[in-house]
Protein backbone atom coordinates (compact mmCIF):
# COMPACT_ATOMS: atom_id res chain seq x y z
CA UNK A 1 0.00 0.00 0.00
CA UNK A 2 1.27 3.27 -1.12
CA UNK A 3 2.72 5.17 1.80
CA UNK A 4 1.26 8.77 0.36
CA UNK A 5 -1.96 8.88 -1.08
CA UNK A 6 -4.72 10.96 -3.09
CA UNK A 7 -7.55 11.32 -1.41
CA UNK A 8 -10.96 12.95 -1.61
CA UNK A 9 -13.25 13.85 0.46
CA UNK A 10 -17.03 14.39 0.45
CA UNK A 11 -19.22 16.27 2.64
CA UNK A 12 -22.95 17.45 2.81
CA UNK A 13 -24.29 18.24 6.18
CA UNK A 14 -27.33 19.24 8.42
CA UNK A 15 -27.97 22.47 6.25
CA UNK A 16 -28.19 20.01 3.02
CA UNK A 17 -26.45 22.72 0.54
CA UNK A 18 -24.82 20.60 -1.09
CA UNK A 19 -21.60 18.30 -1.51
CA UNK A 20 -18.26 19.95 -0.74
CA UNK A 21 -15.39 18.04 -2.50
CA UNK A 22 -11.59 18.32 -1.22
CA UNK A 23 -8.50 16.95 -3.30
CA UNK A 24 -6.04 16.28 -1.12
CA UNK A 25 -2.28 14.68 -0.62
CA UNK A 26 -2.08 12.71 2.84
CA UNK A 27 1.70 11.54 3.45
CA UNK A 28 1.79 10.63 6.90
CA UNK A 29 0.84 13.76 9.08
CA UNK A 30 1.04 16.48 6.22
CA UNK A 31 -2.42 17.16 4.21
CA UNK A 32 -1.87 19.03 0.95
CA UNK A 33 -4.92 20.41 -0.17
CA UNK A 34 -5.12 20.51 -4.07
CA UNK A 35 -8.68 21.17 -4.83
CA UNK A 36 -12.18 22.23 -3.56
CA UNK A 37 -15.23 23.12 -4.44
CA UNK A 38 -18.86 23.24 -3.30
CA UNK A 39 -21.43 21.61 -5.58
CA UNK A 40 -25.17 22.99 -4.94
CA UNK A 41 -27.81 20.68 -4.98
CA UNK A 42 -30.65 21.89 -6.84
CA UNK A 43 -33.76 23.55 -5.00
CA UNK A 44 -35.91 20.64 -5.99
CA UNK A 45 -33.40 17.98 -4.25
CA UNK A 46 -32.32 19.94 -1.22
CA UNK A 47 -36.69 20.44 -0.77
CA UNK A 48 -36.72 16.27 -0.60
CA UNK A 49 -33.78 15.99 1.31
CA UNK A 50 -35.23 18.20 4.08
CA UNK A 51 -38.34 16.43 3.81
CA UNK A 52 -36.82 12.71 4.57
CA UNK A 53 -35.46 14.59 7.62
CA UNK A 54 -39.38 14.91 8.70
CA UNK A 55 -40.99 11.58 10.20
CA UNK A 56 -43.85 13.28 8.49
CA UNK A 57 -43.55 13.46 4.94
CA UNK A 58 -40.23 11.12 4.36
CA UNK A 59 -40.73 7.49 3.07
CA UNK A 60 -39.23 3.90 2.90
CA UNK A 61 -39.65 4.16 -0.82
CA UNK A 62 -37.72 8.07 -0.92
CA UNK A 63 -35.08 6.58 1.33
CA UNK A 64 -34.72 3.71 -1.21
CA UNK A 65 -34.49 6.08 -4.02
CA UNK A 66 -32.33 8.92 -2.88
CA UNK A 67 -30.18 6.74 -1.60
CA UNK A 68 -28.95 6.47 -4.97
CA UNK A 69 -29.91 9.50 -6.49
CA UNK A 70 -27.36 11.15 -4.13
CA UNK A 71 -25.07 8.42 -4.85
CA UNK A 72 -24.77 9.73 -8.38
CA UNK A 73 -24.44 13.16 -6.75
CA UNK A 74 -21.53 12.58 -4.90
CA UNK A 75 -20.14 10.51 -8.24
CA UNK A 76 -20.68 13.33 -10.21
CA UNK A 77 -19.24 16.04 -7.82
CA UNK A 78 -15.74 14.06 -7.76
CA UNK A 79 -15.99 14.31 -11.78
CA UNK A 80 -16.80 17.57 -12.18
CA UNK A 81 -14.03 18.80 -9.29
CA UNK A 82 -11.65 16.96 -11.35
CA UNK A 83 -12.33 18.26 -14.79
CA UNK A 84 -12.50 21.61 -13.35
CA UNK A 85 -8.85 21.47 -11.30
CA UNK A 86 -6.83 19.46 -14.30
CA UNK A 87 -6.72 16.66 -11.95
CA UNK A 88 -6.68 13.04 -13.58
CA UNK A 89 -9.61 10.95 -11.82
CA UNK A 90 -7.20 8.06 -12.22
CA UNK A 91 -4.82 9.73 -10.17
CA UNK A 92 -7.04 9.85 -7.16
CA UNK A 93 -6.72 6.58 -4.63
CA UNK A 94 -9.28 6.56 -2.82
CA UNK A 95 -12.65 8.50 -2.00
CA UNK A 96 -14.15 8.89 1.84
CA UNK A 97 -17.72 9.86 1.67
CA UNK A 98 -19.80 11.06 4.92
CA UNK A 99 -23.03 10.99 2.58
CA UNK A 100 -26.15 13.07 3.75
CA UNK A 101 -27.24 12.50 7.46
CA UNK A 102 -31.41 11.90 7.25
CA UNK A 103 -31.70 10.73 10.97
CA UNK A 104 -29.30 10.49 13.82
CA UNK A 105 -30.74 9.08 16.92
CA UNK A 106 -27.39 9.19 19.48
CA UNK A 107 -30.01 9.10 22.75
CA UNK A 108 -31.63 5.53 21.33
CA UNK A 109 -34.78 4.19 21.16
CA UNK A 110 -36.59 0.90 23.20
CA UNK A 111 -36.44 -2.43 21.41
CA UNK A 112 -37.07 -5.26 23.92
CA UNK A 113 -34.78 -4.79 26.72
CA UNK A 114 -32.57 -2.99 24.72
CA UNK A 115 -32.41 0.95 23.70
CA UNK A 116 -31.16 0.75 20.21
CA UNK A 117 -28.91 3.81 19.51
CA UNK A 118 -29.08 4.27 15.68
CA UNK A 119 -28.41 6.73 11.91
CA UNK A 120 -28.58 6.91 8.40
CA UNK A 121 -26.14 8.24 5.53
CA UNK A 122 -27.26 8.21 2.40
CA UNK A 123 -25.27 8.37 -0.86
CA UNK A 124 -25.13 4.78 -1.69
CA UNK A 125 -21.13 4.38 -1.46
CA UNK A 126 -21.23 1.47 -4.17
CA UNK A 127 -22.86 3.61 -7.03
CA UNK A 128 -19.64 6.26 -5.70
CA UNK A 129 -17.03 3.25 -6.24
CA UNK A 130 -18.97 2.49 -9.61
CA UNK A 131 -19.33 5.03 -11.19
CA UNK A 132 -15.54 6.76 -10.56
CA UNK A 133 -13.57 3.61 -10.50
CA UNK A 134 -12.48 4.65 -7.00
CA UNK A 135 -12.25 2.66 -3.84
CA UNK A 136 -14.53 4.41 -1.14
CA UNK A 137 -14.81 4.30 2.27
CA UNK A 138 -18.33 5.52 3.70
CA UNK A 139 -20.33 4.84 6.93
CA UNK A 140 -18.54 5.84 9.24
CA UNK A 141 -20.59 6.71 12.26
CA UNK A 142 -22.38 3.16 12.69
CA UNK A 143 -19.24 1.51 13.79
CA UNK A 144 -18.29 4.04 16.34
CA UNK A 145 -22.32 3.78 17.62
CA UNK A 146 -21.95 -0.11 17.92
CA UNK A 147 -18.86 0.23 20.17
CA UNK A 148 -21.13 2.54 22.61
CA UNK A 149 -20.46 5.66 21.22
CA UNK A 150 -22.84 8.67 19.96
CA UNK A 151 -21.12 8.36 15.98
CA UNK A 152 -20.60 12.30 16.38
CA UNK A 153 -18.63 14.22 16.40
CA UNK A 154 -16.33 12.16 14.31
CA UNK A 155 -13.80 15.57 12.78
CA UNK A 156 -11.66 15.42 16.10
CA UNK A 157 -9.70 12.58 14.94
CA UNK A 158 -8.86 15.04 11.63
CA UNK A 159 -8.38 17.91 13.68
CA UNK A 160 -5.10 16.08 15.87
CA UNK A 161 -4.18 15.32 12.85
CA UNK A 162 -4.20 19.00 11.28
CA UNK A 163 -4.09 21.32 14.67
CA UNK A 164 -2.67 19.55 17.92
CA UNK A 165 0.31 22.19 19.29
CA UNK A 166 2.91 21.21 21.81
CA UNK A 167 2.82 24.63 23.55
CA UNK A 168 -0.68 26.15 22.94
CA UNK A 169 -4.30 24.93 23.86
CA UNK A 170 -6.28 24.72 20.94
CA UNK A 171 -10.11 24.51 20.14
CA UNK A 172 -11.24 24.30 17.00
CA UNK A 173 -14.41 24.98 16.56
CA UNK A 174 -16.52 24.37 13.52
CA UNK A 175 -19.75 26.28 12.69
CA UNK A 176 -21.87 24.12 10.35
CA UNK A 177 -25.37 23.86 10.56
CA UNK A 178 -24.82 22.13 14.05
CA UNK A 179 -21.54 23.37 16.28
CA UNK A 180 -18.66 21.18 17.62
CA UNK A 181 -15.32 21.41 19.26
CA UNK A 182 -12.30 19.37 19.35
CA UNK A 183 -10.31 20.73 22.55
CA UNK A 184 -6.28 19.92 22.12
CA UNK A 185 -4.71 19.90 24.97
CA UNK A 186 -0.97 21.03 24.73
CA UNK A 187 1.33 18.14 23.68
CA UNK A 188 -1.84 15.79 23.78
CA UNK A 189 -2.31 12.93 22.59
CA UNK A 190 -5.29 11.09 21.06
CA UNK A 191 -7.01 10.10 24.69
CA UNK A 192 -6.57 13.50 25.83
CA UNK A 193 -9.33 15.19 23.55
CA UNK A 194 -12.13 16.42 24.38
CA UNK A 195 -14.99 16.73 21.79
CA UNK A 196 -18.82 17.33 21.32
CA UNK A 197 -21.40 19.26 19.83
CA UNK A 198 -21.66 22.38 21.22
CA UNK A 199 -25.36 22.89 19.69
CA UNK A 200 -26.96 24.87 16.52
CA UNK A 201 -24.60 26.81 14.73
CA UNK A 202 -25.97 27.92 11.58
CA UNK A 203 -29.04 25.97 11.29
CA UNK A 204 -31.34 28.08 12.93
CA UNK A 205 -29.96 31.22 11.49
CA UNK A 206 -30.63 29.73 8.31
CA UNK A 207 -33.86 28.29 9.34
CA UNK A 208 -35.32 31.81 10.74
CA UNK A 209 -33.72 33.57 7.39
CA UNK A 210 -35.60 31.36 5.07
CA UNK A 211 -39.00 31.81 7.29
CA UNK A 212 -38.68 35.66 7.39
CA UNK A 213 -37.68 35.83 3.42
CA UNK A 214 -40.36 33.09 2.34
CA UNK A 215 -37.50 30.45 1.57
CA UNK A 216 -35.58 33.50 -1.21
CA UNK A 217 -33.02 33.33 0.58
CA UNK A 218 -30.63 30.81 3.15
CA UNK A 219 -28.63 32.67 5.14
CA UNK A 220 -27.67 35.98 6.29
CA UNK A 221 -24.66 36.40 4.46
CA UNK A 222 -21.66 38.04 6.86
CA UNK A 223 -24.57 38.28 9.45
CA UNK A 224 -25.13 41.74 8.03
CA UNK A 225 -28.97 41.59 9.02
CA UNK A 226 -27.89 40.78 12.41
CA UNK A 227 -25.53 43.33 12.70
CA UNK A 228 -28.65 45.79 12.15
CA UNK A 229 -30.17 44.11 15.13
CA UNK A 230 -30.43 44.40 18.80
CA UNK A 231 -30.50 41.16 20.76
CA UNK A 232 -33.79 40.07 23.37
CA UNK A 233 -32.08 39.35 26.09
CA UNK A 234 -34.90 37.86 27.90
CA UNK A 235 -35.58 35.62 24.59
CA UNK A 236 -31.78 34.34 24.42
CA UNK A 237 -31.51 33.59 28.29
CA UNK A 238 -35.09 31.15 27.40
CA UNK A 239 -33.53 29.89 24.58
CA UNK A 240 -30.15 28.61 27.12
CA UNK A 241 -32.21 26.54 28.92
CA UNK A 242 -32.54 24.33 26.62
CA UNK A 243 -32.05 20.97 28.41
CA UNK A 244 -28.62 19.99 25.70
CA UNK A 245 -26.52 22.57 27.14
CA UNK A 246 -26.69 21.64 30.47
CA UNK A 247 -26.29 17.84 29.34
CA UNK A 248 -22.48 16.54 29.94
CA UNK A 249 -20.53 15.55 26.93
CA UNK A 250 -20.22 12.92 25.15
CA UNK A 251 -23.17 14.68 23.70
CA UNK A 252 -24.78 15.48 19.91
CA UNK A 253 -27.41 17.10 18.13
CA UNK A 254 -29.19 17.60 15.14
CA UNK A 255 -32.05 18.68 13.03
CA UNK A 256 -34.10 16.62 15.48
CA UNK A 257 -33.83 18.70 18.65
CA UNK A 258 -32.56 22.30 16.50
CA UNK A 259 -34.24 21.74 12.88
CA UNK A 260 -37.15 22.52 11.38
CA UNK A 261 -39.94 22.54 13.88
CA UNK A 262 -37.63 24.18 16.51
CA UNK A 263 -37.22 27.05 14.29
CA UNK A 264 -40.83 27.29 13.58
CA UNK A 265 -41.81 27.50 17.33
CA UNK A 266 -39.23 29.89 17.85
CA UNK A 267 -39.85 31.93 15.31
CA UNK A 268 -43.65 32.49 16.31
CA UNK A 269 -42.76 33.41 19.58
CA UNK A 270 -39.44 35.83 18.48
CA UNK A 271 -42.09 37.67 16.32
CA UNK A 272 -44.36 39.06 19.17
CA UNK A 273 -42.01 40.04 21.11
CA UNK A 274 -38.41 40.73 19.38
CA UNK A 275 -40.64 42.40 16.30
CA UNK A 276 -38.08 43.29 13.10
CA UNK A 277 -36.17 41.11 11.36
CA UNK A 278 -33.07 42.01 12.50
CA UNK A 279 -33.89 41.77 15.98
CA UNK A 280 -34.68 38.51 15.64
CA UNK A 281 -31.58 37.60 13.56
CA UNK A 282 -29.74 39.66 16.42
CA UNK A 283 -30.78 37.36 18.65
CA UNK A 284 -30.70 33.28 17.18
CA UNK A 285 -27.28 34.41 16.26
CA UNK A 286 -26.47 35.37 19.62
CA UNK A 287 -27.56 32.03 20.74
CA UNK A 288 -25.04 30.23 18.63
CA UNK A 289 -22.26 32.86 19.82
CA UNK A 290 -23.20 31.87 23.91
CA UNK A 291 -23.94 28.15 23.52
CA UNK A 292 -20.16 27.99 22.09
CA UNK A 293 -19.07 29.97 25.17
CA UNK A 294 -21.08 28.41 27.57
CA UNK A 295 -19.80 25.03 26.17
CA UNK A 296 -16.32 26.22 27.08
CA UNK A 297 -16.85 27.41 30.49
CA UNK A 298 -19.08 24.17 31.63
CA UNK A 299 -16.82 21.86 29.74
CA UNK A 300 -13.40 22.69 28.69
CA UNK A 301 -10.49 22.27 31.61
CA UNK A 302 -9.76 26.38 31.03
CA UNK A 303 -10.25 28.43 27.85
CA UNK A 304 -8.35 27.67 25.15
CA UNK A 305 -5.54 29.62 24.10
CA UNK A 306 -6.57 29.66 20.47
CA UNK A 307 -9.82 29.10 18.88
CA UNK A 308 -9.52 27.89 15.51
CA UNK A 309 -12.73 28.59 13.56
CA UNK A 310 -14.04 26.56 10.26
CA UNK A 311 -16.95 25.89 8.65
CA UNK A 312 -19.36 28.14 6.83
CA UNK A 313 -20.16 30.01 10.06
CA UNK A 314 -16.44 31.31 9.58
CA UNK A 315 -17.92 33.45 7.57
CA UNK A 316 -20.34 35.31 9.52
CA UNK A 317 -18.69 38.23 10.71
CA UNK A 318 -21.83 39.62 13.75
CA UNK A 319 -21.35 36.08 14.92
CA UNK A 320 -17.65 36.20 15.06
CA UNK A 321 -17.56 39.28 16.68
CA UNK A 322 -19.79 37.90 19.00
CA UNK A 323 -17.63 35.26 20.04
CA UNK A 324 -14.30 37.39 20.29
CA UNK A 325 -16.12 39.86 22.52
CA UNK A 326 -17.14 37.12 25.15
CA UNK A 327 -13.26 34.70 24.67
CA UNK A 328 -11.28 37.67 26.24
CA UNK A 329 -7.56 36.66 25.93
CA UNK A 330 -8.29 33.66 23.35
CA UNK A 331 -7.22 34.31 19.81
CA UNK A 332 -9.51 33.39 17.23
CA UNK A 333 -7.95 32.27 14.29
CA UNK A 334 -9.45 30.31 10.87
CA UNK A 335 -8.33 26.88 9.35
CA UNK A 336 -7.32 29.08 6.48
CA UNK A 337 -4.40 30.46 8.51
CA UNK A 338 -3.10 26.88 8.93
CA UNK A 339 -3.92 26.46 4.64
CA UNK A 340 -7.10 24.80 5.16
CA UNK A 341 -9.92 26.35 3.66
CA UNK A 342 -12.81 26.91 6.23
CA UNK A 343 -15.67 25.77 3.44
CA UNK A 344 -12.94 23.10 2.92
CA UNK A 345 -12.50 21.35 6.59
CA UNK A 346 -15.52 19.12 6.64
CA UNK A 347 -14.55 17.06 3.23
CA UNK A 348 -11.09 16.93 3.88
CA UNK A 349 -11.79 15.58 7.54
CA UNK A 350 -13.22 12.65 5.98
CA UNK A 351 -10.33 12.48 3.53
CA UNK A 352 -8.30 12.15 6.43
CA UNK A 353 -10.90 9.36 7.96
CA UNK A 354 -10.69 7.28 4.87
CA UNK A 355 -7.12 6.78 4.96
CA UNK A 356 -7.13 5.98 8.58
CA UNK A 357 -9.17 2.94 7.23
CA UNK A 358 -7.50 1.86 4.77
CA UNK A 359 -4.74 1.88 6.36
CA UNK A 360 -6.49 -0.32 9.43
CA UNK A 361 -6.22 2.92 11.76
CA UNK A 362 -8.23 3.76 14.50
CA UNK A 363 -10.05 6.56 13.55
CA UNK A 364 -12.20 7.30 16.07
CA UNK A 365 -11.80 9.42 19.55
CA UNK A 366 -13.25 7.46 22.57
CA UNK A 367 -13.36 10.52 24.83
CA UNK A 368 -15.27 12.73 22.52
CA UNK A 369 -18.43 10.46 21.32
CA UNK A 370 -18.72 7.93 24.19
CA UNK A 371 -17.33 4.52 22.87
CA UNK A 372 -16.07 1.98 25.27
CA UNK A 373 -13.24 1.66 22.70
CA UNK A 374 -11.36 2.55 19.52
CA UNK A 375 -12.15 1.22 16.52
CA UNK A 376 -11.72 1.71 12.46
CA UNK A 377 -14.59 3.22 10.99
CA UNK A 378 -15.97 3.40 7.65
CA UNK A 379 -17.46 0.41 5.32
CA UNK A 380 -14.68 0.09 2.11
CA UNK A 381 -16.55 -0.75 -1.21
CA UNK A 382 -13.74 -1.80 -3.37
CA UNK A 383 -13.15 -0.44 -7.06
Amino acid sequence: MKKKMRVAGLMSGTSADGVDVAIVDIDKNKVRVLAFDTFAYSAELRRVILGLCSSQSGSVADVCHFNFVIGEVFAESVIKLCKKSGIGLNTIDLIGSHGQTIYHNPKGTRFGKKIICSTLQIGEPSIIAQRTGITTVADFRPRDMAAGGQGAPLVPFADYFLFRDKRRNRAVQNIGGIANVTYLPAGCRAKDIIAFDTGPGNMIIDGIVSIISKGKQKFDRGGKIAARGTVDTDILNNMLRHPFFSRRPPKSTGREEFGEQYCKLLYQRMKKKAGLAENILATVTAFTAESIIGAYRKFLPRMPDEVILCGGGAHNKTLVKMLQRELGKSKILFSDDYGINCDAKEAISFAILAYATIKGLSNNVPGATGAKQQAVLGKIVPA
